[in-house]
C-alpha cells in the first residue's frame, strides 16, 4: 500500500509541477509580450517607399508640408515639375499654348513664350538665358524647370539628395508651430511601434497639421509629415510663415475710390442705343452703365460690335461710365477653339480695344457664361492678356461669374489678381430646365456666394449682381414645370390678375405667393423693395466694392430710392 500510495503522490506532484511551469511559462511570456508592446520600434522607414520614388530620376516633391502624388523629373542636375501640378496645385500663371506648342507666363505688362529645350526667352524686351532648358517634353508630359518658377512666383524651394527631394512652400500666413523639448523621433503613423521616418532633436521646430490625444501630426522643414509623441513637444504657437524669396510682381488696379452701381443695359440694336437718354429717365445713382454690345461672332475671334460714340456721351453726361460688354452667346461659335487660340484671343482683344477707343469707352466687362471645366484654363488666359491691355490703355476690366457652385475651376483668385473687378451674378438659383420651382434669387443662395467669392478674392474688388427680374413657375397635374421670366412691375402685375396674395418668407427673404388650379398650381418669389434692400444689407455687412443689376427696364423706379439709400 505504501509504494503505491508513494507512487500516487509522485504523480500528483509531477502533475503540479507541471502545471507550475505551464503557469510560469504563459506569465513569462505574457510578461515578454506586455514588454514588446510597449517598448518603442527602431525599425526605419525605407524612404523611397515613403516618398513613392520608383525610377531613378524621379524627385519626390512635397508641397506645403504634404508629399504630393505628382512627381518631379531630375533632368541635367535640374529639377523639373510637371505642367499639371504647376498649373493647378501650385496656382502658377504659367500657361500650356498646345498649338503653337508654347509655355506662356502673363506679367502685368507683357506675355512671355518659352518654347520647349530653349535657354532663351525674353521678357521685359530683353533676351535672358539661362544654363538648363527651362522648358521640356518628356513621354508626353510638359515639365517646367522648378529654378526657373522660383523667378515668377512666390514660392521657395529647397533640393536635396538620397532621397531625391523638392520640398516646395507655395502659401504664407499663419500656421501654427510646435518644438520638439527632448530628443526624440518622427514616426510615420501615431503609435510607438510605427516606422521612424526621422530624429528630431530637441529644439526643432516642426509645424503642427494635427493635435491628437497622445500624438500629433507634424510636418519637418526638410520634408517628412509623420507623427510625434505628444509629451515631447511644446504647446502650439501661431506664427506667420513670411515668403523671403526674390520675385516680385505687383499688379496695378483701376478699381475706383468710391462704391459702384452698375446696371446692365441690353443693347441688341441701333434703336436701343439712340434710346438711352429715355432709359435713363428714372434712374437714380447708377455710375457704371454696361451695355451688352459686343459677342464672339467667328471662331478667329471676331466679334460683333454694336458701340456707339453718342451713347458713350450721353451716358457720361449722365455722370455715368461705360463698360463695354462681350459675351459667348452666339451658339456658331466655339468658346473652346477661341479662347484655346493664342491668334484667336489677341484678335478679340484688339477688337475690343480698337471699339473701346473709337466710342471712347471705360471699361470692358467679360460675361461669357457656362463656362465648362475644359475651357477655365484658356478662359483664365485670356483675362490675362486683357488685363494686360485694359491695365496699359486705362480700361477698367471685370468679370462675371456665377455664384460659386461647382465651378471652383473658375480660379476666382488669379481672376481677383489680375482684374479690377469681379461680379457675382447672384441670380439664376433656379432658372430653366430645373425640375422644381424655386426662388432666382433667395437670400442664403446669395449671401453663400458673397461669403464664397470673398475667400478668394478681396471685398474692394468684388460686386454683387442683383436680379430685377423673377419667374412665374407653373407646374402642371402631371408634375412638369415651366417658367416665364418678369420684370418687377410685369410680375406685379400677373400676381394681381391672378388673384394671389403674397406675403413675407423668411427664409428666402422674399415675399412669395401661388395658386392652385384645377390643372396645376403657380408660384412666384417676387423681386421688389423688401428683397432688394435684404440683399443690399449683405452689400453693407461685407463691405463690398458695389452692386451691379439685370437689367435696366425690368425695375420699378422705387428701386432706386432703395439702391441709393446705401450709397450715401
Amino acid at each position: 500500500m505504501s509504494k503505491r500510495r508513494s507512487r500516487r503522490r509522485n504523480r500528483i506532484v509531477s502533475t503540479l509541477v507541471i502545471i507550475l511551469l505551464i503557469i510560469v511559462v504563459v506569465v513569462v511570456g505574457i510578461i515578454m509580450e506586455l514588454i514588446k508592446r510597449r517598448t518603442p520600434s527602431d525599425e526605419r522607414m525605407d524612404l523611397n517607399a515613403y516618398y513613392g520614388l520608383e525610377q531613378k530620376d524621379e524627385v519626390a516633391l512635397v508641397l506645403q508640408n504634404e508629399v504630393s502624388e505628382h512627381k518631379g523629373k531630375m533632368i541635367d542636375g535640374h529639377v523639373y515639375l510637371d505642367y499639371d501640378t504647376v498649373a493647378d496645385v501650385l496656382e502658377g500663371r504659367f500657361y500650356w499654348d498646345d498649338k503653337n506648342q508654347q509655355m506662356l507666363y502673363s506679367t502685368p505688362s507683357e506675355t512671355i513664350a518659352i518654347s520647349p529645350d530653349n535657354y532663351v526667352y525674353t521678357a521685359g524686351g530683353e533676351q535672358k538665358e539661362q544654363d538648363y532648358v527651362i522648358v521640356c517634353r518628356q513621354d508626353d508630359t510638359i515639365y517646367l524647370a522648378l529654378e526657373f518658377m522660383e523667378q515668377y512666383m512666390k514660392i521657395t524651394a529647397s533640393v536635396s539628395e538620397e532621397p531625391a527631394k523638392a520640398v516646395i512652400q507655395y502659401q504664407w500666413g499663419k500656421r501654427k508651430t510646435v518644438t520638439v523639448t527632448e530628443d526624440t523621433v518622427l514616426r510615420y503613423r501615431g503609435g510607438i511601434k510605427s516606422e521612424i521616418l526621422t530624429d528630431l532633436p530637441a529644439g526643432t521646430e516642426l509645424t503642427l497639421i494635427e493635435a491628437l490625444d497622445n500624438w500629433s501630426q507634424v510636418a519637418t522643414a526638410d520634408g517628412f509629415n509623420g507623427y510625434v509623441d505628444k509629451k515631447k513637444i511644446s504647446d502650439p504657437q501661431e506664427k506667420e510663415l513670411v515668403y523671403e524669396g526674390s520675385f516680385q510682381e505687383e499688379y496695378t488696379s483701376l478699381t475706383r475710390a468710391h462704391k459702384i452701381n452698375l446696371a446692365w443695359h441690353q443693347v441688341t440694336s441701333e434703336a436701343a442705343n439712340d434710346a438711352l437718354s429715355q432709359t435713363l429717365e428714372n434712374v437714380k445713382g447708377v455710375n457704371v452703365i454696361s451695355p451688352t454690345w459686343f459677342s464672339l461672332s467667328e471662331n478667329d475671334g471676331s466679334i460683333s460690335s454694336l458701340a456707339s460714340e453718342a451713347y458713350v456721351n450721353t451716358a457720361h453726361d449722365a455722370g455715368m461710365e461705360v463698360w463695354g460688354l462681350i459675351d459667348n452667346f452666339n451658339s456658331n461659335v466655339s468658346t473652346l477653339e477661341v479662347l484655346s487660340d493664342r491668334d484667336a484671343r489677341a484678335h478679340t482683344i484688339q477688337k475690343l480695344l480698337e471699339e473701346a477707343q473709337r466710342v471712347g469707352m471705360d471699361g470692358i466687362n467679360v460675361d461669357f457664361e457656362a463656362i465648362k471645366e475644359e475651357e477655365a484654363p484658356h478662359f483664365l488666359q485670356f483675362i490675362r492678356e486683357l488685363s494686360i491691355v485694359c491695365r496699359a490703355n486705362g480700361l477698367v476690366l471685370s468679370v462675371d461669374d456665377p455664384v460659386p457652385q461647382f465651378t471652383e475651376f473658375y480660379n476666382r483668385k488669379e481672376q481677383g489678381i489680375v482684374a479690377d473687378y469681379v461680379i457675382i451674378m447672384g441670380y439664376d438659383e433656379n432658372t430653366d430646365g430645373t425640375e422644381t420651382a424655386g426662388s432666382v434669387s433667395s437670400l442664403p443662395f446669395v449671401e453663400n456666394g458673397i461669403v464664397q467669392t470673398l475667400k478668394d478674392v478681396p471685398a474692394e474688388k468684388v460686386i454683387n449682381g442683383m436680379p430685377f427680374y423673377t419667374r412665374m413657375w407653373y407646374t402642371d397635374t402631371s408634375g412638369i414645370v415651366t417658367s416665364e421670366i418678369l420684370g418687377m412691375n410685369a410680375a406685379g402685375q400677373a400676381v394681381e390678375e391672378k388673384g394671389m396674395v403674397s406675403g413675407w418668407d423668411e427664409t428666402t427673404s422674399q415675399n412669395y405667393a401661388e395658386l392652385e388650379t384645377g390643372s396645376g398650381k403657380y408660384q412666384i418669389w417676387l423681386e421688389d423693395e423688401q428683397s432688394i434692400d435684404a440683399k443690399m444689407q449683405l452689400f453693407e455687412k461685407y463691405g463690398l466694392a458695389g452692386v451691379a443689376e439685370w437689367k435696366l427696364g425690368f425695375e420699378r423706379s422705387a428701386i432706386w430710392d432703395v439702391i441709393c439709400g446705401y450709397f450715401q
